[in-house]
This record gives C-alpha cells, structure tokens and sequence, in this order.
C-alpha cells in the first residue's frame, strides 16, 4: 500500500496521461491503440481513487459516505499541506 502523497501523486500521473490521450483522441479518434491506453489507465486511476477513498477519505464530496455520515468536511484536504 502507498502512502497517502504516493497515492495521490500516482492519481494525478493517470490524470494527467488520460487528459492527454484525450486530447489526442479528438483528433484521432479511430487509432486502437491509444483507446486502450485509455481504457487502461482509466481502470488504474479508478483503482487508485478507490484505494485513496478507503484509506485516506474522499478526494471529492461525490465520494463521502452517506451512509452513517457525512465526511466530506473533515479535513485536512487532499490539497492541504497538513494532508501531505
């Protein structure tokens, strides 16, 4: 298991790759290869977005569990120093 920066820097690497391969796609839209680059790293950033929600809270307030309370709120922020 990562740490928490570890994980939230391997979130924002397939951020990254996957906003450049959308941009190539726009133009190439039929090439194989970078769709299942895409597919690919899609699959993996979820994963790691999973793992970080599991153990570290939610990167965004879509992903606070609802279900016994709301922990959107309860800080330190991903972007905040205290969480890095």
């Amino acid at each position: 298991m990562k740490n928490r920066d570890e994980l939230l820097h391997t979130i924002q690497r397939y951020d990254f790759a996957l906003y450049d391969l959308m941009l190539y796609l726009d133009t190439h839209p039929k090439c194989r290869h970078a769709m299942q680059l895409y597919a690919k790293y899609r699959k993996q950033r979820e994963e790691a977005v999973k793992d970080y929600v599991e153990h570290y809270g939610p990167l965004m307030a879509l992903q606070s569990d609802t279900t016994k309370k709301w922990n959107w709120g309860q800080g330190p922020y991903p972007w905040e120093k205290e969480a890095n």
